[in-house]
């Protein structure tokens, strides 16, 4: 083999994405992503009112970027108390939003997003993951509406997509009550590149792949 097909075949190789913590200089790009997969009517969801001037859980915010340094991807987890069980309130983390650039939908960033945000969750000893989302799409990942059934957000919602993983088995069991936030607070973000949101935005929503709107 040739040196040049050698240090062919090592690009070829490359990976199309890593997945890192997220960092400040993350956010104009990150807010950006969601305004244009998710539109900017996702600031009405139930989900954000419980995420809404709060910071991520702590180690539970990671960015998805492409060899390029492009934003692709973002996903966050949010403490919560997943109702009572009993007296005690149950603490738990809640996922999203989950966004994926368009032109990316077929990298299988999303799967590796969500196992590396399990994985980082389970070692940080969190007993359990709830999220608004599509069965189908989220049961490949253990989440289901088994343990969610007295269980509610605090505004509309789709039972059914009201989802749960038990990383410590009948973690759940017995918590009944309305999704709460007990992140840390934090002042509204300012993203310092407005004119760079819009760009990044207008983009997104002018190619012809199908956007990838996960999870609200």
């Amino acid at each position: 083999m040739s040196a040049f097909l050698h240090i062919s075949a090592l690009e070829a190789a490359a990976p199309l994405f890593s997945i890192v913590p997220e960092t400040k200089r993350d956010v104009a790009e990150r807010e950006a992503l969601l305004d244009a997969v998710m539109g900017l009517g996702r600031t009405r969801k139930t989900s954000e009112a419980i995420r809404r001037g709060r910071r991520p859980a702590e180690g539970l915010a990671f960015s998805a970027g492409a060899a390029d340094g492009r934003l692709i991807g973002t996903v966050r987890l949010w403490n919560i108390t997943a109702g009572r069980c009993g007296a005690t309130e149950t603490p738990a983390l809640l996922l999203g939003p989950l966004a994926v650039d368009p032109s990316m939908h077929k990298a299988g960033v999303g799967g590796a997003l969500m196992r590396h945000a399990i994985g980082e969750a389970a070692r940080l000893g969190h007993g359990a993951i709830l999220l608004v989302g599509d069965p189908e799409y989220y049961g490949r990942f253990g989440f289901s509406s088994a343990a969610t059934a007295n269980l509610s957000m605090p505004g509309p919602f789709e039972p059914h997509r009201l989802l749960a993983l038990e990383i410590a088995l009948g973690y759940l069991a017995g918590a009944t009550g309305t999704l709460a936030p007990t992140s840390r607070r934090q002042p509204s973000v300012i993203t310092g590149d407005t004119a760079g949101h819009h760009r990044f935005a207008a983009a997104c929503q002018h190619r012809e792949i199908p956007s990838i709107v996960i999870q609200n």
